[in-house]
């Protein structure tokens, strides 16, 4: 993991950790590296979530741009998958999201697409960060005409849309469909997708004000969204985060279906027609366990990467696989996008419901949930660097999984996002998994506070 970037670009509380001075360093270094023998003048998209502060970075970011050369185009308000399909198809060479994500409003962060869509890779990262980090490079001063310019765009909501409709083949009329936008990105998005799909659309958390994205609402806080379902009497229910890349669903039961259940879902649909790579899924080392024996039960494969979208991208790209994500509803669709996208995920579910005439119950009953406990320890910025060589946590690691054997696993690891160590455990017995999550959870805090 870089210096300044983690496993989803740069992120910290914004004005704090995530500094205008730095944002105006990260968007210069980052036209800097862009620039080279053959692209004097480069072209930079930057899109951004709803909290507060995302004008204010916009701003940083757009003079670092300009001040090297550079022009910007704002975006405007935007899911982060449209930022990443639009780089490509207004052929600019990079774009900028201004997001963190899923995380509260005093938050915010940095992701970097190159032109074909896809996150800056680790190697123009780390050029990025020994330019701010030790003056590995002079910024050029550049004035008079030579200073870069700034535009708009009134077409990125209209052309995000359009690819998504393009991706399906049906139109949604007999489904009454629950949304929540986490007062995020989506709020300028999906009430026109699933309007112009033909669903009889229930939406809440709508109305963003700059504080309140992803506050009690969103995939972290599917209540809202499961109150809605069974008051509407909906069909199914998408919740989305703040910057639209994940969804978490709930069925009609106001059950809530999450990633694992999804891509198991959209797998099996995409083997029995016949577009599934190899017949082979990726999803993370956190996937449940009730995914693996689904899709042993069902002839597919799965690699398993480390957490982190980007290591799920990676292994798509290497082999041409069609569908991976992650637990917390981050789903890729490779053939569609370059990124996760909550929006795309949601009508391409809808899409598998609509071709068995299945119920989202129906389809999800079909994988069983091992019981898991996840325990986020917050821990220090030492105490995360620490974490790898710690004897004590090892022990108490070891310790849990000679007590489980074959009957369940356990998995520990440290956030690339945020100042936790995850503690998960999964097994039979979830009385028994619970305990041994918090003994490891209580060492954890002991020894890395």
């Amino acid at each position: 993991m870089g210096r300044l970037f983690g496993t989803d670009g740069a992120r910290g509380v914004a004005n704090s950790e995530l500094t205008c001075e730095l944002a105006l360093q990260i968007g210069r270094a980052a036209a800097m590296v862009l620039i080279d023998g053959n692209k004097k003048r480069p072209k930079v998209m930057i899109g951004m979530d709803t909290r507060i502060s995302s004008n204010m970075l916009c701003s940083a970011i757009t003079a670092g741009l300009c001040s090297v050369g550079a022009d910007v185009m704002h975006l405007g308000v935007l899911p982060t998958p449209a930022v990443a399909y639009l780089v490509k198809k207004y052929k600019y060479d990079a774009a900028v999201m201004i997001t963190a994500s899923h995380n509260p409003c005093e938050y915010n962060g940095i992701k970097i697409f190159q032109k074909d869509g896809f996150k800056l890779p680790d190697e123009l990262e780390e050029k990025i960060e020994a330019i701010i980090l030790d003056d590995a490079d002079v910024p050029p001063v550049k004035i008079g005409a030579d200073v870069g310019r700034i535009r708009t765009s009134e077409m990125p909501i209209f052309d995000y849309v359009r690819h998504l409709e393009s991706t399906v083949d049906c139109t949604f009329e007999e489904y009454k469909i629950a949304l929540d936008c986490a007062n995020g990105a989506s709020c300028v998005t999906a009430p026109e997708l699933f309007t112009d799909l033909g669903a009889d659309t229930h939406i809440k958390s709508s109305i963003p004000n700059g504080v309140n994205i992803n506050r009690k609402c969103g995939s972290t806080h599917m209540q809202g969204l499961q109150h809605l379902v069974l008051e509407n009497n909906c069909d199914i229910g998408f919740a989305f985060d703040g910057d639209a890349d994940r969804m978490l669903a709930v069925d009609e039961k106001g059950r809530v279906v999450d990633g694992d259940k999804i891509i198991a879902i959209c797998a099996l649909d995409m083997k029995r027609r016949g577009v599934l790579t190899n017949d082979t899924a990726v999803v993370t080392v956190m996937s449940n366990m009730g995914f693996f024996k689904f899709c042993d039960e069902h002839g597919i494969k799965c690699e398993k990467t480390k957490v982190g979208d980007r290591y799920v991208l990676e292994n798509m790209r290497k082999n041409n696989y069609k569908i991976g994500g992650e637990q917390s509803g981050h789903v890729i669709f490779y053939d569609y996008a370059t990124t996760g996208d909550g929006q795309l995920t949601a009508i391409q579910l809808l899409s598998v419901m609509k071709r068995t005439g299945k119920k989202l119950s129906e389809l999800a009953d079909e994988m069983e949930v091992y019981p898991q406990v996840l325990i986020n320890v917050k821990v220090s910025q030492i105490g995360k660097a620490r974490y790898e060589n710690d004897e004590e946590i090892k022990k108490a690691i070891a310790s849990a999984e000679k007590e489980l054997g074959d009957t369940g696993r356990v998995l520990v690891r440290v956030s690339g996002t945020e100042p936790l160590v995850r503690v998960m455990l999964e097994g039979k017995d979830e009385e028994q998994i619970k305990t041994l999550a918090e003994e490891i959870a209580q060492v954890v805090k002991e020894r890395l506070i």
